[in-house]
């Protein structure tokens, strides 16, 4: 079961890391963070670079701790929030992957949410540290605190879209 966790830890994790560092730089296919401010504009965002900024870095932090299976309740928080604010986004084009949906983020979502209730397992910094086993109602703070960050972020950041009859 620990291999499991561990392979499970290291692909959402490295993942989510990478996706972050493709919001604020050219690497891993990134548009640098003109590229990353952007696409939070483009998707109706305001905040400019330091909104671009912080999801990049909440990305990264939480997904390179997440990898490392240190702080696992508090590593899928973020990417539980970041990934529900990703998951908005993408709620209008429905489900599927294919048409732009909320797919992929959802399944983030739900992988950090049972990692924190799984916990790290043995081969991660956690256990390593003495700091498992987490009690479950880590898991539950851990999905209700991200999810609403997530829609709290969503909420305080991004513009309402301006009335048709409005003048340019």
């Amino acid at each position: 079961m620990d291999t499991g966790i561990l392979i499970l830890r290291l692909l959402v994790g490295l993942l989510v890391a990478g996706h972050g560092v493709q919001k604020v730089s050219s690497h891993l296919g990134g548009k640098g963070l003109e590229g990353g401010t952007e696409e939070f504009r483009a998707d109706g965002f305001r905040g400019g670079a330091l909104t671009a900024l912080a999801a990049g870095g909440g990305q990264i932090g939480s997904g390179l701790l997440l990898a490392a299976g240190l702080l696992t309740p508090l590593a899928a928080t973020g990417t539980i929030g970041v990934m529900t604010v990703a998951l908005t986004v993408k709620w209008r084009h429905g489900l599927w992957v294919q048409n732009d949906g909320y797919e992929y983020p959802l399944v983030l979502v739900g992988t950090a949410a049972a990692l924190a209730a799984t916990g790290p397992g043995a081969w991660s910094l956690d256990a390593a540290f003495g700091l498992t086993p987490y009690p479950l109602w880590w898991a539950a703070l851990a999905l209700a605190a991200g999810l609403g960050s997530g829609l709290l972020t969503r909420l305080v950041l991004h513009r309402l879209p301006a009335p048709a009859n409005a003048e340019r």
